[in-house]
């Protein structure tokens, strides 16, 4: 078997064989030391004792050199044929001969070299040149070039007895290789094969083997991390679920505590209280027990948060503790029904001990009067014993009376002194048997009195309404009521009479709701039925439409006038409900008691109908409805309240939609109040649409909070809601005075509704001119009969330094050393200097608008650092280079010790800057009403104001003469410049600085102010009361 031997001969420097047979030419042979390869041949000649010595002789031998090139020796390039494998009988006889003599290498074979390693070999081969003369031309370099690479080629098909051959071969008649030295080159040539290929074979396997391995690692290590992945993902969501259930219980704790100090035991009059002041301990321990648990779970949790394990454990407790806390759940419901009853019995054993107390001192008279009647008679007793002792001597006396004058005359006395005793007797017997009546009397009396307290106590507990129940309680009941209605489960007037009966606060619907509340709904129902009798009452049922209510969907002073307002007119005795949208980004944790009737309203738009789904739930004890329309613009869910493309569409939509609930339910509300122009669409849609279909008994208020929005579009969009473009786009009704094709909202709520209102006296005023009006000064003028300023409440239990909980300490007007503490405590924690406690704080939270004068603001930063003071500042601003130019400034007083600006709106922070503020800013260009100055004095910092809106109804300058002195309580200035300004903050400053004491009674003053809803509470129900009144008697006209 023969072997290809190209990579050998590259190794020791053999190459320049072509093959030719066409032309005759035979093998050629060239023998030179290759560079690349040199220090491995060396090595291998020094193994085998052919050294350089030996080749100096064999140069020394040979004339010329060993292999001269030829030129005859050049490739015909692609035309020269493919060499194929010789034989033996192709070389030379001596050659063969010598070869015979030498190693056999014609009988000795080779080991075949792989495929892929005699490519490897090939691509060095490509990679060898023959030495060429530097004087040939370019062309010739090229032909050389070729014939090289053909060479080379010729190569990997060269055999042992070709290699023989061309060994044999002489030019010029050079001499032969020797046998020994051609043995020794040939088992060189075999030796550097063999250990090439074992090396090469050695470190391809072992390569391949690591590869393996490093593969293999690879795929279990990313196993490996999937599963940890998988674990720490697992382990995070139960360690939230965990801290939710934390929250929960410690919501729980909160409520528990707040328990324990309500239940106060009262007296005990009655087996009853007994037992339940035993189970109030009971759920005591139970609570210290939970407590415990509590504590248990929080040190577990820190320890557990990276162990699979122990979140597996603290699962299985989690699971227990909900169970424990559910237990506690229903054994607090019931704890607090027996609150109810033991309040209604703590009033009915009050009034009882009391007339229990009146008739004991009525008995103690008559026992008193029976005692002397008792005495009477035992003198009585003693008398007739004496009369027996004298009549015993007058018959004594009779059988001596002949005998004696002396005796007769004794007998005589005697018998005067009978008749004398006779009458005392008989006198004594009148007087104990009047004694005897009036005794018999009293207890009479006393048996009827008692008799008639308890019935009396029963028509009370009938008849009087349950005070005691939170607001929350009966806005469930009237949600409850509400829902059974739309789901038609009761009919309309049904639902009337118990919706009186909730806004009575009857007894006999608490009753019956406690009876029913673990029965099922038919009969809880049927229950209901029963007490449809009960009289109406004489409150007003007001329903407010709106975008925004505080709380749960705040942006703005809307949110708090509905919530205030509506909280005030229900303490008044009237029922009040709120109509919302149901956004997405509501703060949901604020609703209580969120569910959805199992019932949809339909609602017209854009030409189709489509269905509403109800929600329900109380906000700060109102029962609230909240609309959720299944549109495919999905109007709510768009994570912002306003600023949207589509707002018209949206809100006449929902204003469209809260109408037709209002008529779906049967409600029959006294007033609808709409709010701002996003629900100004309900008073034209109420006239046109709704009163012809049978919603005709409420009367229609408008509130416009702000006259700057008007919520202006194209006419053609009007029509969406089921309006009438062509009716209503003209100057008379909503066509705005802007353009011909365009319609105002606020305009139309205006024209169509019975009472018109807006949100101070002075801004009042201020919008019937072209200046303030904004286009409706005219329409405003127009109708100036139904159109009122009545300034705005703020809801004082919100609002109140005595009892908020964001405060550092809480203080009052009579006792103000909270408010210094609060001062120091913000302070600490903006950063600011307490060096000298008296400094003056200036306080300022706004949105930063032009509206609210945002140049004064700036001003006022600067000129309150000059007179002495410290300034912060809480808000931020919608408009892009009012909040850059400000985060500029907040930049150059980042490490201020005086100023401080936080560029966010922070709840709990702005309660704390109230507390701590000796002045507040509030330098408005215009200002429909404004709470910040109100809230300001709540908490005793004194309003630093512009005269104009509803600052001008609530601020009144301590340096004007012509206002009384109890109603100054700040400073004001007229024009909206820097002058101005400088004007009232100097003179604050002076006041503050000159005279501490007058100070402090500025403040007290300020603080006792009542900014509640009270007062403009009654001025909008005298505004509801007139406007039903005349609707009845225009009713009754007809």
């Amino acid at each position: 078997m023969t072997t290809k031997l190209s990579s050998c001969f590259l190794t020791h420097g053999l190459a320049g064989i072509s093959c030719d047979r066409e032309h005759g030419t035979s093998r050629r042979f060239f023998y030179f030391p290759s560079r690349r390869l040199h220090p491995a041949s060396c090595k291998m000649r020094q193994q085998r004792g052919f050294d350089s010595n030996k080749r100096q002789e064999i140069k020394k031998g040979s004339p010329e050199p060993i292999l001269p090139i030829n030129s005859s020796l050049q490739s015909n390039s692609e035309d020269e044929s493919e060499p194929e494998n010789g034989s033996a009988d192709s070389v030379p006889r001596n050659l063969k001969s010598d070869a015979e003599k030498g190693n056999d290498i014609t009988t000795s074979t080779i080991e075949t070299i792989h495929a892929d390693e005699n490519t490897e070999k090939g691509n060095d081969i490509q990679k060898t040149e023959v030495t060429r003369p530097r004087n040939r031309p370019a062309k010739k370099k090229e032909e050389n070039a070729h014939a090289t690479i053909d060479d080379v080629q010729n190569l990997n098909n060269l055999t042992v007895p070709e290699v023989a051959k061309a060994l044999s071969i002489h030019k010029r008649g050079g001499e032969q290789f020797s046998d020994g030295q051609f043995g020794e080159l040939m088992t060189m040539i075999r030796n550097a094969e063999k250990s090439d290929i074992l090396r090469l074979d050695q470190a391809r396997a072992t390569a391949l083997d690591d590869l393996n391995k490093i593969l293999s690692e690879k795929e279990a290590l990313q196993g490996e991390i999937s599963v940890l992945e998988m674990k720490l993902a697992e382990t995070d969501e139960r360690i939230k679920t965990a801290a939710q259930e934390k929250v929960r219980v410690g919501i729980l704790e909160e409520q528990l505590e707040k328990l324990r100090h309500e239940m106060v035991s009262p007296p005990e009059t009655d087996g009853y209280i007994l037992a339940l002041s035993k189970e109030l301990e009971t759920l005591k321990l139970e609570n210290l027990s939970l407590r415990n648990d509590i504590e248990t779970l929080k040190s577990e949790l820190e320890s557990v948060k990276n162990t699979d394990e122990r979140v597996v454990v603290l699962e299985k407790e989690c699971s227990g503790l909900e169970s424990s806390v559910k237990d506690l759940e229903s054994k607090l419901s019931v704890s607090q029904e027996d609150v109810s009853k033991l309040s209604t019995l703590k009033t009915e054993c009050t009034d009882l001990w009391t007339k229990v107390e009146n008739l004991q001192l009525l008995l103690e008279k008559a026992t008193k009067q029976a005692e002397q009647a008792v005495l009477v008679l035992q003198q009585n007793q003693d008398l007739k014993n004496k009369v027996d002792k004298i009549e015993e001597s007058l018959k004594e006396a009779n059988a001596y009376k002949e005998s004696s004058e002396k005796i007769q005359q004794y007998n005589e006395l005697m018998q005067d002194k009978v008749r004398l005793l006779e009458e005392r007797l008989e006198k004594s017997d009148a007087e104990i048997f009047s004694y005897v009546q009036l005794y018999q009397e009293s207890i009479k009396e006393f048996q009827e009195t008692l008799e008639s307290l308890k019935e009396e106590s029963k028509r009370k507990a009938r008849d009087e309404p349950v005070d005691d129940m939170p607001w929350d309680y009966w806005s469930r009941l009237l949600l409850t009521v509400d829902g059974w209605l739309l789901e038609k489960k009761i009919v309309s007037d049904d639902a009337d009479s118990l919706r009186e009966m909730v806004w009575k606060k009857d007894r006999k619907i608490h009753d019956t709701y406690i009876d029913v509340k673990d029965k099922s709904e038919r009969d809880a129902i049927s229950a209901f039925l029963k007490l449809v009798s009960s009289p109406t009452s004489s409150g007003l049922y007001v329903v407010h439409i709106a975008a925004e209510m505080a709380p749960v969907a705040k942006v703005g002073g809307l949110g708090d006038v509905v919530a205030g307002l509506g909280k005030a007119l229900q303490r008044r005795g009237h029922l009040v409900e709120i109509i919302l949208p149901k956004y997405d980004c509501m703060q949901y944790d604020r609703v209580r008691d969120l569910r959805a009737l199992d019932t949809v309203v339909e609602s017209y738009f854009d030409g189709k109908l489509y269905k509403n789904k109800i929600w329900v739930g109380t906000v700060e004890g109102l029962p609230v409805h909240f609309i959720e329309p299944q549109h495919p613009s999905k109007f709510f869910w768009r994570g912002q309240f306003y600023g949207e493309k589509d707002d018209f569409k949206r809100f006449s939509y929902f204003s469209r939609a809260a109408l037709e609930l209002l008529l779906q339910s049967g409600k029959k509300p006294d007033i609808i109040h709409c709010h701002d122009w996003q629900t100004a669409f309900v008073a034209p849609l109420y006239w046109d649409l709704y009163a012809p279909k049978g919603l005709d008994s409420a009367r229609i208020c408008f509130t416009c909070h702000n006259f700057e929005y008007q919520g202006t579009s194209s006419a053609s969009e009007l029509g969406s809601c089921g309006l009438d473009v062509n009716q209503l786009n003209r100057p008379d009704r909503m066509q705005d005075h802007s353009s011909g094709d365009r319609v105002n909202p606020v305009k139309g709520a205006i024209i169509f509704s019975n009472i018109v209102t807006t949100v101070s006296p002075t801004y009042a005023q201020e919008v019937r001119t072209a200046e303030g009006g904004k286009g409706l000064h005219s329409t405003l003028n127009a109708h100036s009969k139904k159109f009122i300023g009545i300034l705005n409440g703020i809801d004082t239990d919100s609002w109140n330094p005595a009892t908020d909980p964001f405060l550092k300490a809480q203080f009052n007007a009579k006792d103000l050393q909270g408010k210094e503490e609060n001062k120091y405590a913000l302070r600490k924690q903006l950063g600011l200097s307490s060096a000298e406690s008296r400094r003056p704080l200036v306080g300022c939270i706004t949105r930063l608008v032009p509206q609210k004068g945002v140049h004064l603001i700036r001003h006022a930063i600067y000129r309150t650092l000059e007179l002495g003071g410290q300034f912060v500042l809480l808000g931020s601003s919608p408009v892009p280079h009012i909040q850059r130019e400000f985060e500029g400034i907040e930049q150059q007083f980042k490490s201020h010790d005086h100023v401080r600006l936080l560029l966010k709106y922070d709840e709990a922070l702005s309660h704390s800057i109230y507390a701590a503020s000796d002045m507040f800013i509030i330098p408005s260009i215009f200002e429909p009403c404004g709470l910040t100055q109100m809230i300001a004095m709540r908490y005793g910092s004194v309003p630093i104001a512009r005269k104009t809106g509803g600052l001008n109804d609530s601020v009144f300058d301590i340096d004007d003469d012509t206002i009384p002195t109890q109603f100054q309580n700040g400073f004001t200035f007229q024009t909206a410049d820097e002058q101005g300004l400088n004007y009232a903050l100097e003179r604050a400053f002076n006041h503050y600085k000159k005279d501490e004491e007058k100070w402090i009674r500025l403040v007290e003053k300020v603080m006792s102010i009542d900014f509640s809803w009270s007062s403009s509470a009654t001025q909008y129900e005298e505004l509801y009361t007139r406007s039903v009144a005349r609707a009845k008697a225009s009713a009754n006209r007809m």
